[in-house]
């Protein structure tokens, strides 16, 4: 059957528990909300007093009324009186307008029987309520109540809804903009009938004849604006949408937002996004999706939350959890840091500083960018794009060819939404691994904004990353240094542990900060829509101070329990990280993955023979005794000991002697590297700089392809001018000992 009312409606959004968030404009102009059905009896009491006392009684039309009319319109000369019962204006609402003429009413009269038969009073009154005109551009009664007075049909007072009832009687000419004496006196008339009618005491009537008419139209509240528009655009245009946003945390996180604003405007960064999800259900608790004051020379209409950027470092996290759970590494293994270049590629580190050797965790926590890409180069890029998808990413939809090793370090694309979500996602694996799962849903899963959002079942098979890895991986981050502003954050008790990870885009054009705990995921975006990179626009310092503010506004979370289901008791090595070796000491048990087992055992602890002082090293004999020591590669070595005063470096030999390897090590290039000459601005040939590092304070001498390039004392670096194709390089020391490498020279350029 089809609808009475064929007209376009607006949309509105709602918050969890039904209060406005937002509404727009129907297609044609007027202010028409999809219907909420409901009629309150305040307003229903004075309708029915004003327009239709025998509405419950009459089977669509009362003779006696109709008859009144025709008597006064013939006396008049004119139409003076309709007699319409509301049945009967339902029915002309629903009809295109027309002169109101007697065939006109008759037909009127024909179709408010049908009405009566086809629909129960109720009904009536609700379609009377959601298509009658209440001035200027404004139908039915949820949008007149929210357009004159700024509240929902339900909280209107008496005076409010008498002047809702008074207003379809004539609304071309009598309404708040124009014709006030005349709507005040037909409110007060009314008011007046339901005083005599006992609905209303002499006080309140009083009181209700001294309330003011609304001026003019009130705007309706915006307070999930972006939110609203997007949905819009998914499919929900003149839907009535329940969210899952609540509606005191959007206005205080908005705020929020709002007075962080002057902060970044100070550095000519104009947009901000913030997106905060609730970790169980992964429901969105609030939405912020541009700053209010961003203005349309800004793009301040645009969803920031959904728009495609750079992801900086935010990928790393899911690599090294996916690396722990196939058993490649240990959470707290050493890892190198050192110059490298992959075909072209050369990594840095924010602080152009290497490290040598560092914990997995820690390079993790410091988001250094040469593991991390040393990492994806071991680990797969392809293997690594599974992932992501898997866990929600699929704006990462290029080939692993396309992305190359800049994946890892914001060469990738995705939106707040995609990456907030995987966060939690991430979080809620944990949280439901040490708690009572939701029988068949999914555990990783997009955000849910709204109540329509079916529930998505949980697919054959365990989540991408196990409950053990992510433990490792949010517990490595919660040792993410905080802002300024944030420091000394341990001393407090009850303090939150947050899992958080900033991320920074190549030209300071994003800067991201998303963290979790077991209840809450947020995520942080500030920069310019335009992608106008400005200095200091990181992640540290122009988005994690917002991201902590919102945290300290939520409540707090409880930390995680390890999932020991998955976890196995371990001897670990203390100064690699590594599983222990029969040299390693000391040794710690601790908890860690199943799969940590695969990993190799410590390959730093070797046993060596030393004199008795232990400050030179011995040829097997009477007077050497054995002794562990924990030794570096020469590369990593040579910048370890930079930042670590307590490393010992092998003692000397006792003996001058020709000892094979072990000495010296190329930092670069590495054995079989392919470097891409660079081409000066004026066409001339780049340099490659050569590196070496070397155990001893010594003097190298330096060879290619049987050359003599000369010779280097303790810095150990020397430029050349390669040709294109394949070289090998010789270096060896003052005692003999000598060392070989391969490497393949192509130049740049068309």
């Amino acid at each position: 059957m089809a609808p009475l009312f064929d007209v376009p409606h607006g949309t509105v959004l709602l918050d969890r528990d039904g209060a406005l968030l937002g509404a727009t404009v129907a297609s044609d102009g007027q202010w028409r909300l999809p219907g909420d059905p409901h009629v309150p009896a305040r307003f229903e009491r004075c309708l029915l007093e004003f327009e239709d006392r025998h509405f419950r009684a009459h089977w669509g039309v009362h003779v006696p009324s109709l008859i009144r009319a025709m008597i006064q319109n013939l006396r008049a000369g004119r139409t003076v009186s309709g007699g319409s019962t509301l049945t009967m204006q339902v029915a002309r609402l629903s009809r295109a307008p027309g002169s109101r003429s007697y065939l006109h009413k008759l037909m009127e009269t024909l179709l408010a029987l049908r009405l009566e038969l086809r629909y129960s009073k109720d009904e009536i009154l609700e379609l009377y309520a959601a298509n009658a005109p209440f001035g200027a551009n404004v139908v039915g009664l949820e949008a007149a109540a929210w357009r004159w007075f700024g509240r929902k049909p339900e909280d209107l007072s008496w005076a409010e809804n008498a002047t809702l009832a008074v207003l379809p009687n004539a609304p071309s000419r009598i309404h708040p903009g124009h014709g006030r004496l005349a709507l005040k006196a037909k409110r007060d008339r009314l008011l007046g009938r339901l005083l005599a009618i006992g609905a209303l005491d002499s006080l309140s009537w009083s009181l209700a004849l001294d309330e003011p008419l609304p001026d003019i139209p009130v705007p309706l509240p915006r307070k999930a604006p972006h939110l609203l528009a997007t949905l819009r655009s998914q499919g929900f245009e003149g839907q009535r949408i329940q969210s899952t946003v609540e509606l005191e945390r959007q206005e205080r996180i908005t705020a929020m937002a709002d007075r962080y604003a002057r902060t970044l405007n100070a550095n000519e960064v104009h947009n901000a996004a913030v997106l905060v999800l609730d970790v169980p259900s992964g429901e969105v608790v609030a939405y912020v999706g541009n700053l209010t004051n961003a203005g349309a020379q800004h793009a301040g209409a645009v969803d920031i939350i959904h728009a495609r950027r750079s992801t900086g470092s935010l990928l790393k996290p899911f690599l090294f959890a996916d690396m722990l759970q196939s058993g490649e590494r240990m959470p707290d293994q050493l890892v190198a840091d050192l110059p490298t270049q992959y075909e072209g590629f050369s990594p840095r580190n924010y602080d152009q500083r290497y490290d040598g050797a560092v914990h997995a965790s820690e390079a993790l926590s410091r988001s250094l960018n040469v593991p991390a890409v040393r990492a994806l180069r071991s680990h797969g890029i392809d293997r690594t794009i599974r992932l992501l998808r898997a866990m929600g990413l699929h704006h990462v939809d290029r080939s692993a060819e396309d992305y190359g090793l800049s994946l890892i370090v914001g060469g990738a694309e995705s939106t707040l939404w995609e990456l907030t979500g995987a966060y939690a996602s991430m979080a809620r694996v944990l949280v439901h691994s040490n708690g009572e799962r939701n029988a068949g849903l999914m555990e990783v899963h997009p955000p849910v904004a709204h109540r329509s959002t079916p529930k998505e079942t949980r697919p054959d098979g365990p989540p991408p990353l196990s409950a053990a890895s992510i433990f490792h991986t949010l517990i490595a981050l919660q040792d993410v240094k905080r802002p300024e502003a944030e420091a000394g954050w341990r001393s407090f008790t009850g303090t939150d542990p947050i899992a958080w990870k900033t991320g920074t885009s190549f030209g300071h054009r994003d800067a991201w900060a998303i963290g979790v705990n077991d209840r809450y995921a947020v995520g942080v975006w500030t920069g310019n829509a335009s992608g106008e990179g400005r200095p200091g626009l990181t992640g540290t310092l122009a988005a994690a101070p917002l991201l902590f503010e919102v945290f300290d506004a939520l409540p707090r979370g409880n930390g995680y329990d390890p999932p020991f289901d998955d976890m196995t008791r371990m001897a670990v090595c203390r100064s690699s990280g590594h599983r222990a070796g029969p040299d390693c000491s000391p040794v710690d048990t601790l908890w860690t993955l199943t799969e940590a087992s695969r990993t190799v055992l410590c390959p730093y602890h070797e046993r060596i023979l030393v004199n008795e002082a232990g400050t030179h090293r011995l040829r097997p004999g009477k007077d050497a005794r054995s002794t562990t020591w924990f030794v570096l590669p020469p590369a990593m070595e040579h910048y370890y000991t930079a930042s670590h005063p307590g490393y010992r470096s092998l003692p000397p030999w006792s003996v001058e002697e020709v000892v094979g390897t072990g000495m010296m090590e190329m930092i670069y290039p590495e054995n079989g590297a392919r470097i891409l000459l660079p081409i000066r601005l004026d066409g001339s040939q780049g340099q490659v700089v050569l590196e070496l590092a070397h155990r001893e304070r010594t003097t190298v001498h330096w060879d290619l392809d049987g050359v003599y390039l000369g010779s280097t004392t303790d810095d150990h670096r020397f430029p050349i001018e390669p040709t294109s194709g394949p070289h090998r390089l010789t270096v060896t020391d003052a005692q003999g000992r000598r060392s070989s490498i391969s490497f393949l020279v192509q130049k740049a350029g068309p």
